[in-house]
């Protein structure tokens, strides 16, 4: 018949489309912001990698120097933060996941080598907390009253595995320097945390499995601190 109008309304498709350019634009800046966050995380890594490379009673100057870029992480995921609490949390969190993780672990490392200390002791080995490193970030954590942007405790997790697989080469490293104190630090907080992994029922797939590898991590430091007991070069008052 002349003039039938179709089974199927057309505007339900243009409302469609004008959702999903709505989502587009959202992701666009996401993703300006998260690539600003990327690099802010590698000027992290490439700051405090020189820990590797630099004696303790040095290292007080490295820690100084993270600071910057770790202000700039922290400007960035506020951006993130005010940018995304508009939004459905776990619909877009997936794009930023990852450099969270990267941040709270720069942040970890950070703060583990003594960048908290006064003068920067970088030996004390302290592990922030969950909620330590969202008040560093400026961000709520682990939320469960609203959709907004927070710390996810995955998240953290994820960080702290991190923090393991840098401090047992840092536990390495630390030997060539001469440094014959830090491998044992390194040994009891890689156990302890590998305790407390065990202590905790895990329902993500990715993060169960990456926490399998913590024991290889921890034998790896044992390894070095059985090489440096059978040269006999632990400190007597470590023994």
């Amino acid at each position: 018949m002349a003039g039938q109008r179709g089974m199927v309304d057309p505007a339900l498709f243009h409302n469609l489309q004008a959702r999903v350019d709505e989502d587009a634009a959202v992701r666009d800046e996401l993703q300006g912001i998260i690539q600003a966050l990327e690099k802010h995380n590698r000027n992290i890594t490439f700051v405090l990698s020189r820990a590797h490379s630099t004696p303790v009673a040095r290292l007080s100057s490295v820690l100084e120097e993270a600071k910057a870029p770790i202000q700039n992480a922290v400007d960035s995921i506020s951006k993130l933060s005010e940018a995304a609490s508009k939004l459905p949390y776990y619909k877009f969190n997936s794009m930023w996941s990852r450099q969270v993780q990267d941040s709270t672990y720069g942040i970890l490392l950070w703060a583990w080598l003594g960048g908290r200390s006064s003068g920067g002791d970088a030996k004390n080995g302290h592990l922030l907390t969950i909620e330590e490193v969202g008040e560093i970030l400026k961000v709520p954590v682990n939320l469960k009253d609203r959709d907004e942007f927070h710390l996810t405790i995955e998240e953290y997790l994820q960080a702290l595995i991190s923090l393991v697989e840098e401090l047992s080469r840092l536990a390495r490293n630390s030997v060539t320097l001469g440094d014959y104190e830090r491998p044992l630090l390194i040994n009891q907080f890689t156990k302890d945390v590998l305790a407390g992994f065990q202590v905790l029922n895990l329902k993500n797939d990715t993060l169960r499995r990456r926490s399998d590898s913590l024991k290889y991590r921890v034998k790896d430091v044992e390894d070095v601190v059985y090489d440096l007991s059978l040269r006999n070069l632990i400190p007597k008052q470590s023994q």
